[in-house]
């Protein structure tokens, strides 16, 4: 998983307006999308060149 600071600058995909769900205590909307390394891990989804944020994935 990413840390924080990992996660400062990063542009990443979200899928949001989800059903409110709580996961480990935490109300959740939205969820990050990753995929799996292979080794136990993830990778998070990121767009390969810079887009605007809030850009609708097609």
């Amino acid at each position: 998983y990413y840390t924080p600071e990992e996660m400062v600058g990063k542009q990443v995909v979200v899928v949001a307006n989800l059903a409110p769900h709580a996961f480990r205590g935490v109300v959740s909307e939205g969820m990050l999308l990753c995929a799996d390394d292979g080794k136990g891990g993830v990778v998070l989804v990121s767009p390969e060149k810079a887009v605007d944020s809030g850009s609708e994935v097609r």
